[in-house]
């Protein structure tokens, strides 16, 4: 199997969704949307010592950057760029879950990539030249599953507000961020200070963002869905309201997000012409 997926246990797992590990050719195209999730990640070139990032005109350059990587936490896509053949690695955190690795806020990091190396030191590149001397995925796995828990800063626990307002935002009903306010007990200044260090974006764009995403999967689960009936199921004002965010976080209309055909969640292939204009 070319890809292949480990889920931590308690704790750790409170805090990483999965470590993803992949070796083969990549998808045939130029290049590739990472979607916003709420989250950060963490990538690992195990072939060499770069990666590549775009701007959002998916043709500019970013970088250099060395083969292990931070991706902050943002309100919008970031462009990469596959190469001919690859043996990659990383870590999917949960919303809220990379913090206690950083060493700095999340909030420091928000729509950036950061060579681990500027937030870890010498022990980044180490890492990652173990990763790649390591003969299996399952060896893999356990290094970089036994260096989070190393890393991980004590107590592993999120803060009780961002907490709950982690659980807020994943209310359909929610109307607006003040009602998450009330829930935490926090003001305004407050929850926006805390829920940045801890999550990597402001409230109101982490809102957004999971918004966004509840409605991509309910978009991809049943391709015939109205937009209309989208957007009601989803808290937007109107249809037009919920085209505008899609847009906003695609760079592209949901008909032209379907019409891609993306085999990864959240990864939308670009081709030819669609990278600068997707909705070709």
């Amino acid at each position: 199997m070319p890809s292949s997926i480990y889920r931590p246990g308690p704790p750790l797992g409170a805090f990483v969704d999965c470590l993803w590990h992949y070796d083969g050719d990549p998808a045939p195209a130029d290049r590739e949307r990472a979607l916003p999730s709420g989250s950060l990640d963490l990538i690992i070139n195990l072939d060499a010592d770069c990666l590549e990032f775009f701007a959002v005109d998916a043709v500019t350059p970013l970088g250099p950057f060395p083969g292990i990587v931070l991706s902050g936490a943002a309100a919008g896509f970031v462009t990469i760029g596959p190469k001919p053949r690859t043996t990659v690695m990383g870590v999917h955190f949960r919303p809220g879950g990379a913090f206690p690795f950083l060493g700095v806020p999340a909030g420091d990091l928000e729509g950036t990539q950061v060579p681990l190396e500027a937030l870890w030191g010498p022990s980044a590149r180490d890492l990652r030249e173990r990763l790649a001397e390591a003969a299996t995925p399952t060896r893999r796995f356990a290094i970089l599953e036994a260096c989070l828990r190393e890393r991980a800063r004590r107590p592993l626990q999120r803060h009780p507000a961002v907490a709950e307002a982690l659980r807020a935002f994943e209310d359909p009903w929610l109307e607006s961020v003040a009602q998450v306010n009330a829930r935490t007990g926090l003001s305004p200044r407050q929850l926006i200070a805390r829920f940045r260090d801890q999550v990597g974006l402001a409230p109101k764009a982490y809102w957004r963002v999971r918004r966004f995403q509840a409605a991509l999967r309910r978009l991809e689960s049943a391709r015939d869905t109205r937009g209309a009936e989208i957007a009601a199921e989803h808290g937007y004002f109107d249809q037009a309201h919920y085209n505008r965010d899609f847009r906003a976080f695609t760079g592209m209309s949901p008909r032209a997000y379907l019409a891609r055909e993306c085999a990864r969640p959240n990864h939308v292939p670009l081709r030819g012409k669609n990278i600068q204009d997707p909705t070709a």
